[in-house]
């Protein structure tokens, strides 16, 4: 059965995962950074790690953009979670698909691997990020060909819904794409939790 947590900030959330997921402590997660490496803030990477760690969980780090498709696929298949978080979407996309990481996370979450997503994380768990123009710059990807995403949810997460620095943009997608796509907008005190059909909105 598929799981899915989507956050737009998980430090904030992080008690909200610790009811979701009961069995945390000791588990090993796939931490993928690799959104984050074309931004210039980046604290919401430590501070993932650190709700993660808090709660008992491993951090088994994979930066995808610098990894062989042996490791990728290793730590992929062989870790209890997969955890990635935010930044630029479009580049994440890119790096996913140029190493194949997009088809071994999709296997893997489809075998019933609990998928958590932060920000860029969260969206890139959509059919399509094309939506995602308002809030990221898609220059950061030149060898994206396309914007087709991983299509684990049949929904379009927004992030940061309301909050700073994303309240325009968060609107701006919301405004340009609510009559034409099924939008979950959530703000950083609030998680997407997937079982399976369920899906429902949590706030912390």
């Amino acid at each position: 059965m598929k799981k899915l947590f989507l956050s737009a900030s998980f430090k904030d959330v992080s008690s909200i995962f610790a009811d979701f997921e009961e069995n945390i402590r000791g588990k090993t997660v796939t931490f993928i950074p690799t959104a984050s490496k074309v931004e210039k803030v980046v604290f919401y990477v430590e501070a993932g790690k650190k709700a993660l760690e808090k709660l008992g969980v491993i951090i088994d780090e994979l930066e995808i953009s610098t990894s062989t498709i042996n490791e990728i696929s290793t730590k992929l298949r062989s870790n209890d979670f997969i955890y990635v978080t935010g930044g630029n979407t479009f580049f994440l996309l890119q790096e996913l698909k140029r190493t194949g990481a997009d088809e071994i996370i999709i296997e893997e979450v489809n075998a019933g691997k609990l998928y958590i997503g932060e920000s860029a994380g969260a969206m890139v768990a959509a059919a399509n990020i094309e939506y995602v123009k308002a809030m990221d710059s898609h220059k950061k990807s030149s060898g994206l060909l396309n914007f087709d995403a991983l299509g684990l949810v049949d929904f379009y997460t927004v992030p940061h819904y309301t909050n700073f620095p994303f309240k325009k943009s968060a609107q701006k997608i919301m405004d340009n794409y609510s009559s034409t796509l099924k939008l979950s907008p959530i703000s950083n005190n609030e998680a997407i939790l997937v079982v399976g059909d369920e899906i429902r909105t949590v706030r912390s």
